[in-house]
């Protein structure tokens, strides 16, 4: 008997949470997609900030379903409203009350920390059973994307903890300065795909299937050290640990919730792909601070992962992105663990 269920991403709904900071260009982006025949299967949550919600009048009406939350900001309180939300939601599908949408959007306000919501998509048995996070997607504007990161933590934390990002504006804003951006955003975070977009002009396709066994999450180890040793920014850095030998899963958890014990606020985001002892499927694991997802086992390896090595036995990789924590400091207490287990 496996520890781990299997992966049963075709029966939960993929959700894409778009982020970005004020005036980034997300009403923008959301009044685009919902012009665009491939949203036809997606329901699309709308949250606002304030008492008097004001965004939602710019969401132009089309058929299909639109849930305004106008209570104040996706990232707290008004995370138990996002729950009702799509759980009401999947009620009414399930009825035939709504057409039967096959994926989410969650549009948060420019202030909001996406964390929470990834941590209540990853691990709120009220949800997790219907609905999985699929992508993390933050806008950036490109003319004053560099100001904004300077000076707002918020601004930040979304491009870190994004698997997409959407640069907006680059239209009218000055060649230099978005070659200067680009590098800054590398910099916060090297390992999410980058995207001009003018106007919102964007296919539905490119805010989901990020899931966490991705080439670019899980790719090439070197060069993401690189990117964060040479342009550090608020203490952000992303980098992978790679593990030759398959890991015992006993000793590896007890490591992980340690690490997650001790330096949960650090870990922004983590994903990995796990080959285990006595596992012939990889297990995937993926969380944010200190809550994780449970572990799932794919039916097989990604196609883009590396051949097996000589022995028959793959990889594991783990990918995170912290703040204020080395990726030496993380190595160092893996070998810890080992050596003690070891004794």
């Amino acid at each position: 008997m496996s520890l781990f269920d299997k992966d049963e991403s075709a029966r939960r709904l993929p959700v894409a949470v778009i982020t970005g900071f004020l005036g980034s260009g997300k009403t923008t982006l959301l009044n685009s997609l919902l012009k665009h025949p491939g949203t036809g299967d997606a329901a699309v949550i709308v949250n606002e900030f304030g008492a008097v919600a004001i965004d939602h009048l710019l969401v132009e009406a089309i058929e299909g379903e639109t849930v305004v939350l106008a209570s104040g900001c996706v990232c707290c309180a008004l995370r138990d409203d996002l729950v009702t939300a799509l759980r009401q939601l999947y009620v009414r599908r399930a009825s035939g009350e709504l057409p039967a949408f096959q994926r989410v959007i969650v549009e948060t306000t420019g202030l909001a920390d996406p964390a929470p919501i990834a941590q209540m998509l990853l691990n709120n048995p009220m949800v997790g059973s219907y609905f999985r996070l699929d992508s993390i997607v933050a806008t950036v504007d490109a003319v004053n994307g560099a100001a904004q990161l300077a000076t707002q933590p918020e601004a930040v934390k979304q491009i870190a903890l994004a698997d997409r990002l959407l640069l907006t504006k680059g239209d009218i804003a000055a060649p230099e300065a978005v070659e200067r951006l680009r590098a800054h955003l590398a910099s916060l975070n090297r390992l999410a795909a980058l995207h001009e977009v003018v106007m919102g002009a964007i296919a539905p396709d490119l805010l989901f299937g990020a899931g966490p066994a991705t080439d670019r999450w899980l790719g090439d180890e070197r060069t993401a050290q690189q990117d964060g040793r040479d342009h550090p920014h608020h203490d952000i850095e992303s980098f992978v640990l790679e593990f030759e030998e398959p890991l015992d899963w006993r000793l590896f958890s007890r490591w992980l919730g340690d690490l997650r014990s001790r330096c949960g606020e650090r870990l922004l985001r983590v994903k990995g792909v796990l080959a285990l002892r006595g596992e012939a499927q990889p297990v995937v694991i993926q969380g944010v601070h200190h809550v994780f997802h449970p572990p799932v086992r794919l039916e097989t390896w990604p196609a883009s992962w590396p051949a097996e090595e000589a022995g028959g036995c793959r990889r594991s990789r783990l990918v995170f992105i912290t703040r204020a924590l080395p990726r030496d400091l993380v190595a160092e207490s893996w070998r810890d663990y080992q050596a003690a287990a070891a004794s």
